[in-house]
């Protein structure tokens, strides 16, 4: 309150003392809609934010700062970057190749042979894609989960984008898969944890409970405590799922992997649609951070994840796209609007997830779930820099009555104008500045039709 206080004041804070100083900064973004996401939520309709090096300095009102780069935000929303907290990055390349289809037919008869036939060259290819559609739609970080993770490394440290890497582990009852699946993920942790100035880092990455043993998930749980890193599973995502396990191991997911002893507040869990009152509560007490993906959900028919009953159980529910093979977008401003809307429709109740809080779960909420809460998600002297500005000056975006309302109702991923990662402008005016867009585009498309030609057996 008293920071509130100082600030309406135009006095000097402890978080905004250099307001009035005389230093240089980087970048000024001044005069937008400043959408902070800090703990009072608080929105500025003229503010600014100072950028030095890879953190912000200074937000509010009276941000007097001179700057290199001065950019002017009026009519724009400034926002923390989004957070895609699951997807697959590479599946780009399988964007509208198996549509339409059951989760566990799709997976199998589908996607797991089409992998088969991926390269490292194919993953690399594919996750420049997705990074360049991230970038246009005003993601800055992801939570990624596939194969050939060094190379999807490489791609994110050319882009500019913050990624929380692990690679996939699928296990299906074969020991040695185990075991390879198993020292490959811990070589992206020892190779690439906090590469690229700390914008890479690192989890393991067990598939799920019905593609990996409880000795497999277990290994796993030992080697994240060792080298101090999160885990990305899929949990509960379908009634297959829970039918699969029940049978193998007479109890529901959440529960069976309770009983082992594998969850935990390190644990990324993708989906947990599938839930009952009790998995929730085991969800909340073991401090896993679930990851809501409604348009996933929804193509697969999976079910409606029941994202209130997290909440209102003190969850930080996050939010993902999932791969942009059961998507088929990786627009975060997409998902936003659905993850509101779904648990309207399915509950009959308008205010089952509101606006702020579908905005919640994808900024501040998917930071707590990558444990990156101190560093980004909202816009607060000392966070990093990361931040996207979203052009307000479109027929679909006026006239102006609720910011908040436009960006989880109204605004799209095109809208988004400038993304910076890092204090580092990747995308200015709508024009990439890290990566040749055609020639990325040309190439996923050449990639693509090149293992899909594979696949058929015509190469």
């Amino acid at each position: 309150m008293v920071l509130e206080l100082l600030e309406n004041l135009g006095a000097p804070s402890p978080r905004n003392s250099r307001a009035r100083g005389d230093d240089l900064a980087d970048i000024l973004i001044k005069d937008g809609y400043i959408i902070t996401m800090d703990a009072q939520r608080r929105i500025l309709e003229r503010g600014s934010v100072a950028i030095e090096g890879d953190k912000i300095t200074a937000v509010g009102k009276d941000v007097k700062e001179r700057a290199d780069t001065v950019i002017d935000a009026r009519g724009k929303a400034v926002l923390p970057g989004l957070i895609n907290a699951h997807t697959h990055l590479s599946m780009t390349l399988l964007r509208g190749v198996a549509d339409d289809m059951p989760l566990m037919e799709w997976l199998e008869t589908k996607i797991w042979p089409i992998e088969k036939n991926l390269t490292a060259d194919d993953c690399y290819t594919g996750a420049l894609l997705g990074c360049l559609e991230m970038i246009k739609s005003g993601t800055t970080c992801f939570a990624d989960q596939y194969f050939y993770m060094e190379d999807v490394a490489r791609a994110v440290e050319k882009a500019g984008l913050r990624g929380v890497l692990s690679r996939g582990i699928i296990e299906l009852d074969d020991p040695k898969k185990r075991e390879t699946t198993i020292r490959e993920g811990e070589r992206l942790v020892k190779t690439c944890h906090g590469k690229a100035n700390g914008r890479i880092l690192t989890m393991f990455g067990p598939h799920a409970a019905y593609t990996c043993s409880p000795e497999c998930l277990m290994q796993v749980k030992e080697l994240a405590k060792k080298y101090k890193v999160g885990i990305h599973v899929h949990i509960s995502e379908s009634q297959d799922e829970v039918d699969k396990i029940m049978k193998k191991y007479g109890k529901r997911p959440v529960e069976h992997l309770d009983s082992i002893g594998f969850l935990g507040s390190e644990v990324l869990a993708a989906h947990c649609v599938q839930l009952t009152e009790q998995e929730i509560k085991i969800l909340h007490n073991r401090k896993v951070k679930p990851v809501h993906n409604p348009v996933s959900n929804m193509k697969i028919a999976c079910g409606v994840a029941p994202v209130p009953e997290m909440l209102a159980a003190g969850i930080p529910v996050a939010l993902g796209t999932d791969g942009a093979a059961s998507n088929n977008s990786l627009d975060m401003f997409n998902e936003m609007k659905f993850a509101a809307l779904l648990n309207k429709v399915h509950k009959l109740d308008p205010v089952a997830v509101p606006a702020q809080v579908a905005l919640e779960m994808a900024t501040i909420n998917g930071a707590i779930a990558l444990g990156l809460q101190d560093s980004i998600g909202s816009l607060e002297a000392g966070k990093k820099a990361d931040i996207v500005l979203v052009d307000l000056q479109k027929p679909h975006l006026k006239p102006l009555h609720s910011v908040i309302s436009h960006l989880v109702y109204s605004a799209v991923g095109s809208d988004v104008d400038t993304t910076i990662v890092d204090g580092k402008v990747l995308m200015q005016g709508r024009k990439v500045l890290t990566l040749d867009e055609d020639k990325v585009l040309m190439e996923a498309q050449e990639s693509s039709d090149d293992f899909l030609a594979r696949r058929e057996g015509k190469k």
